[in-house]
């Protein structure tokens, strides 16, 4: 497994969001902790550069951003994402956002975005090998 880069400043941040997290959070880290979600080993609030993402699977390639309705309204956090995502994709990384609401209302539909994902990225990962 290749090394990820990240600001060693944010480990303490980290590890406070981590036992702060959002009832959004913690219901999608509920179904996707300790490999329960087809086999793949997640992390949650794991620094990536100077960033923090919320849910991280290195295996997929993939970190899942779990955003309150401030990410959908305030300048500077969307502004703020829109670097994240760019960082996050020059990583080779995809990004999926999720909102609180689609979390914690839909929970079986994110599941579904995030098995079609692991899905599509299975076939194209062994067409690429």
């Amino acid at each position: 497994m290749a090394t990820i880069r990240y600001n060693k400043n944010l480990k303490l941040l980290a590890r406070q969001m981590r036992n702060n997290s959002t009832p959004a959070e913690i219901a999608l880290w509920m179904k996707l902790r300790r490999n329960q979600f087809m086999d793949y080993d997640f992390h949650r609030q794991k620094p990536i550069g100077n960033f923090i993402a919320d849910l991280y699977c290195y295996q997929l390639r993939l970190i899942i951003e779990i955003d309150g309705s401030g990410h959908y309204t305030d300048e500077d956090t969307m502004r703020r994402d829109a670097l994240k995502d760019e960082y996050i994709k020059s990583i080779g990384f995809k990004v999926m956002r999720f909102s609180n609401i689609e979390v914690l209302k839909h929970m079986d539909n994110v599941l579904r975005a995030l098995e079609q994902y692991a899905v599509d990225f299975e076939g194209r990962d062994k067409n690429e090998a």
